[in-house]
């Protein structure tokens, strides 16, 4: 395959780079992409070293795949170029994301929904990406009916300056801040931009995507969502109400034999999911599992995974390596 990578210089990008090589994803031909005052830089894969190209010399190469990773305006520009030279682009913005005409996917929840002629498919949000990986098994069995989830998300999810925010304040450093406060020692119930109805833009993806995921706009969620001082991923509390009722050893059944999930629910021993021990993993990691004793066939659930790997650079790696598989790249 030949590959374009749009957005190499940054975090997801050169994350996915590091999960092309791990997964030894066929590379014949790497075309690095980034900003014009990028070109030329280098950057390394396998052990060589790659200049980055402009938008319109890789446009113009001709790739099979484009994993992109560079904004939603970037990719409302340059996604339909791509495609139209005949490449398949794996977006990771959130441009594409409630497009009636695009495919929104998660291979492990809805990948048989592919097909040869999707040439723009779009990457989830991160924190939806870990939840539904999670509730597809259990929505197949007992048929979701409402989630209430709040979020305990990462600085990653905001990039390297939050990153560097975060630090600085650890450090005392005067450093250009990211968010409106302090995010170290502190919680900020503010993750994107606020909406007429009170809510995120990040909240409000999280109803919005995982209606589209599941194609069942009946199901009914709500969100909260909270950046924290971590760096290792992104952490969910969940709580999902069936349509048909469940006992909690078949709930962990199902977990224990999810593409893609592992429980970690031993509480007597201190064992649960925390992004510390997410942190460069590719799994979605599932505990404290527990009937809420509140409601009728509703459970309680602690949903954890690294933001930057499964919740972005990976998930569009498995797209990439679902769509080869299936014979669906020209």
């Amino acid at each position: 395959m030949k590959v374009a990578l749009v957005g190499a210089t940054g975090l997801v990008g050169q994350k996915m780079l590091e999960i092309l090589e791990e997964r030894n994803f066929p590379i014949a031909e790497l075309l690095p992409v980034a900003s014009e005052r990028s070109v030329g830089k280098k950057i390394e894969f396998k052990g060589d070293s790659y200049a980055v190209i402009s938008m319109q010399d890789a446009i113009d190469a001709k790739p099979d795949i484009a994993l992109f990773s560079a904004g939603g305006s970037t990719s409302l520009e340059f996604a339909p170029k791509f495609a139209e030279a005949g490449a398949v682009v794996i977006d990771n913005s959130s441009a594409w994301r409630m497009d009636i005409s695009k495919k929104l996917i998660v291979p492990e929840v809805n990948g048989e929904v592919l097909r040869i002629d999707d040439r723009i498919i779009a990457n989830p949000n991160c924190s939806t990406i870990q939840m539904v990986v999670a509730l597809k098994p259990l929505h197949d069995a007992f048929t979701i009916k409402r989630i209430v989830v709040s979020t305990y998300q990462s600085v990653t999810g905001s990039g390297k300056g939050a990153v560097d925010q975060l630090q600085g304040e650890r450090e005392g450093k005067d450093i250009q801040k990211v968010y409106p406060h302090q995010i170290d020692l502190n919680a900020l119930p503010h993750i994107d931009v606020f909406q007429e109805n009170g809510y995120t833009k990040e909240e409000m993806k999280m109803v919005n995507e995982t209606k589209k995921i599941f194609g069942d706009d009946s199901i009914r969620v709500t969100s909260t969502c909270v950046r924290i001082p971590s760096v290792g991923g992104h952490s969910e509390s969940v709580n999902v109400e069936f349509e048909k009722d469940f006992e909690l050893p078949g709930v962990v059944d199902l977990l224990n034999n999810a593409a893609g999930v592992t429980v970690v629910d031993n509480p007597s021993d201190n064992e649960y999911p925390m992004p510390i021990d997410a942190e460069g993993k590719d799994d979605v990691f599932v505990g404290r599992i527990r009937r809420d004793e509140t409601q009728d066939k509703t459970l309680n659930l602690w949903i954890v995974s690294d933001n930057l790997r499964k919740g972005a650079a990976t998930n569009a790696v498995q797209i990439a390596e679902y769509m080869l598989e299936h014979s669906l790249v020209y």
